[in-house]
């Protein structure tokens, strides 16, 4: 189960930053992120209702980032590291299935892989300070 909501996650993270930078419909574009990276995913329920959730959410997680990185303005925190804390914080305060811990382990991961050096620090620390104040 862990290994298919990773490749779910990373699909979602994979549309946010492409619909950052070219705009378009984000279930349309992860339809295609799905097919074209995880081609063998059979559940994808994971992936829409996690991107649904951000979509609905997204003024309120803003905010709560906002809050926690207060020295980094959102439009002055690199693209990549933004959509991974979205998907991160989106967890930890709004899913009702996933731990707070699950969500940062995760979150730490994909920035290991597509941040830069300093992401997975930055990435821990924020959603660190969201898991005190909003965790589960």
């Amino acid at each position: 189960m862990a290994s298919y909501r990773h490749l779910a996650r990373t699909c979602v993270m994979q549309t946010m930053f492409a619909v950052e930078f070219h705009g378009g419909d984000p279930e349309t574009i992860l339809g295609k992120v799905l097919k074209e990276f995880a081609p063998k995913l059979n559940e994808t329920d994971f992936a829409y209702e996690t991107l649904k959730g951000i979509l609905a959410n997204k003024e309120e997680i803003l905010k709560i980032m906002q809050k926690f990185a207060p020295e980094w303005p959102v439009e002055k925190i690199a693209k990549v590291d933004r959509v991974i804390l979205e998907i991160g914080i989106y967890e930890i305060v709004f899913s009702l299935t996933v731990p707070p811990v699950v969500a940062i382990n995760e979150s730490i991961e994909m920035a290991k892989h597509f941040g830069d050096e300093n992401s997975p620090k930055f990435i821990n620390g924020v959603l660190s300070s969201v898991m005190k104040s909003y965790g589960k």
